[in-house]
């Protein structure tokens, strides 16, 4: 049987730059294909997956474990379009926490240490990915984007850590607005993207 291969867009190793595991040190795996499609994606280049190379699990181990990262985190495009169970087994075998960030619009197979859903209007979210979600982090693009957020609190494990993140190009009009809400609605907390803050991928 052919080993499995997965379209990886890019990969590297950095910080960390939002949400709960902010500031820490993770490699990243960005897988390319996408069926979300949203209109102010910064990686719309992502979305193809045919225009990306396929990699076997083990060449992107490998390329992990020569970083030295302990973190590794998985991304998107949209990282649930595929049964990752063969790439999570390979790098929990390597002693590497595993990370996730995706729009849950699939059903997530693989071995997460940590997953952060965060669901877009342009596709639903599946509810049972929510339940599973450690983190939420809604992107604020629009101040009708609060309401929505709210929408997906009730399907949450009551552990889950809930975020709101201002969307990059519209950050000086919506944090504001994330502030007061907030300071309002305290079981939210704020997330930004301090990457970019940093000029680090």
């Amino acid at each position: 049987m052919a080993e499995m291969t997965l379209p990886v867009m890019e990969s590297f190793y950095t910080i960390q730059g939002e949400g709960h595991n902010q500031g820490k040190a993770a490699f990243f795996i960005r897988l390319g294909g996408c069926d979300v499609g949203c209109v102010w994606c910064d990686v719309k280049e992502s979305w193809p997956a045919e225009a990306h190379p396929q990699r076997t699990v083990a060449e992107i181990c490998a390329e992990v474990q020569a970083s030295g990262a302990p973190n590794v985190v998985i991304t998107g495009g949209e990282p649930s379009l595929y049964d990752l169970t063969a790439l999570t087994t390979a790098l929990k075998a390597l002693g590497l926490q595993v990370w996730i960030e995706t729009a849950g619009t699939n059903p997530l197979l693989g071995i997460f240490d940590w997953i952060c859903v965060s669901p877009k209007k342009f596709k639903p979210v599946l509810p049972q990915n929510l339940a599973l979600a450690h983190e939420l982090k809604v992107i604020i693009y629009h101040k009708s984007d609060f309401d929505w957020a709210k929408t997906h609190q009730n399907h949450l494990n009551k552990a889950a850590k809930q975020y709101l993140q201002p969307e990059w190009s519209k950050e000086n009009e919506m944090l504001p607005l994330i502030i007061e809400y907030v300071k309002a609605n305290p079981d939210w907390q704020i997330s930004l993207q301090t990457h970019k803050y940093m000029n680090i991928p």
